[in-house]
């Protein structure tokens, strides 16, 4: 077995966060090419984002230019999991139904909303729980923990895969409503 953390585990949430956006997952391996969350090819959230802010498509963009968006719109990042253990060979799936199991340390995202005194929404970047319990139920606790203290939550359809305007109209709509 193989232990796999997160890429981005280091990463250090903005305390001006207003907007978070919550992930599953993503792996500390060779074969991933993101240099930040949501990076990968086949997913879209860079040219969602800033296209629900009417500014230039960041998708192809460096980190740098990722990092100084979101500082500036005041949305940042943060994922469920911190650390699977996987098959040897599996160490690059990384699909929510394959890594649901395989979990040995969650983020402990609640503690992370705590910091953040201007947090107004959080999004969870997929819509269906079929084959993920145990995601669920973190989702679960934390969308309580949300409406207990009076912020926004919504699941959204995934930015991965593919664009089209029906997700980029969910997508402004959550960003720009108060």
């Amino acid at each position: 077995m193989n232990t796999i953390k997160h890429r981005f585990l280091d990463h250090q949430i903005n305390p001006e966060t207003e907007i978070l956006i919550l992930g599953t997952f993503n792996p500390e391996t060779e074969k991933n090419e993101a240099d930040f969350f949501y990076g990968r090819n086949r997913n879209y959230l860079w040219k969602l984002l800033p296209t629900a802010f009417q500014k230039s498509d960041l998708k192809k963009a460096s980190k740098q230019e990722k990092l100084s968006f979101i500082k500036l719109e005041k949305i940042d990042f943060i994922d469920l999991i911190a650390e699977i253990e996987v098959e040897e060979g599996q160490e690059a799936n990384y699909n929510d139904d394959f890594i649901d199991n395989k979990v040995t340390k969650w983020q402990d995202v609640i503690s992370e909303i705590k910091k953040l005194k201007n947090l107004k929404k959080i999004c969870f970047t997929r819509k269906t729980f079929k084959d993920i319990p145990n995601m669920e139920n973190q989702i679960e606790i934390i969308q309580e923990y949300c409406f207990k203290n009076g912020i926004y939550f919504k699941a959204l359809t995934t930015p991965a895969r593919f664009y089209n305007e029906k997700k980029q109209i969910e997508w402004t709509k959550f960003l720009a409503s108060d």
